[in-house]
């Protein structure tokens, strides 16, 4: 393969990534306005929306009054200015279905593991046997460091899992690597760590192998 050819298979997956990423936001937006989730059937569901929704909104807010204002400054220019509030729009939404992805995508604890999700960008699922460790840990800085994966959510992490061996994390553009500690944030962190923690152990309180 000569490089135009990898420059372009490049760009083509990056395409296609960008496509996946806007479809499963916009189904996320759906299943939000159903107040349906996705992906906790069976499991226990703990969210990390709640500390960014105010920001969310905020910044939505701020895209419709920009839409608004660009409105008025374009109304003599039909073609461009219907242009521009598409954009505008389309930003809106995309602001609302990002807050939505996140809501309707929570965490799930089940017997089987742990699922750990950042909207429609991360999706790890992590199963029982590898976690050596879960504990609550405020954070507020995350220093980037091999085999880690931080999950901050308005510049913060409140569980720790430590990890047996290894886990594959597949990114956004789909590049892979191992991690074998996650943080992450659950607006309920002492309930996640409570329960994945009795899902770890026996009906006689010993963990279970």
């Amino acid at each position: 393969m000569n490089r135009g050819q990898g420059v372009t298979g490049r760009t083509v997956r990056v395409g296609w990534a960008l496509v996946r990423h806007e479809a499963r936001l916009m189904a996320s937006l759906v299943l939000w306005l159903a107040r349906r989730t996705h992906g906790t059937g069976g499991g226990t569901a703990f969210g990390y929306a709640r500390g960014e929704a105010a920001m969310m909104f905020g910044f939505a807010f701020v895209c419709v009054v920009e839409t608004v204002a660009m409105s008025a400054l374009l109304a003599g220019w039909p073609t461009l200015h219907a242009v521009v509030l598409f954009l505008d729009v389309y930003t809106v939404v995309l602001v609302v279905a990002l807050y939505a992805a996140s809501v309707v995508r929570p965490h799930v604890v089940t017997a089987d593991g742990l699922r750990v999700r950042r909207a429609v960008h991360v999706d790890l699922r992590i199963p029982r046997e590898r976690i050596a460790s879960v504990r609550r840990e405020l954070r507020m800085t995350h220093a980037e460091a091999d085999g880690e994966l931080n999950l901050a959510v308005g510049s913060r992490t409140t569980v720790t899992v430590e990890l047996t061996e290894p886990v594959a994390h597949r990114s956004f553009l789909g590049r892979t690597r191992d991690v074998r500690v996650v943080r992450f944030h659950a607006d309920d962190a002492d309930g996640l760590v409570r329960v994945l923690t009795a899902a770890r152990q026996g009906p006689a309180g010993h963990a279970v192998p």
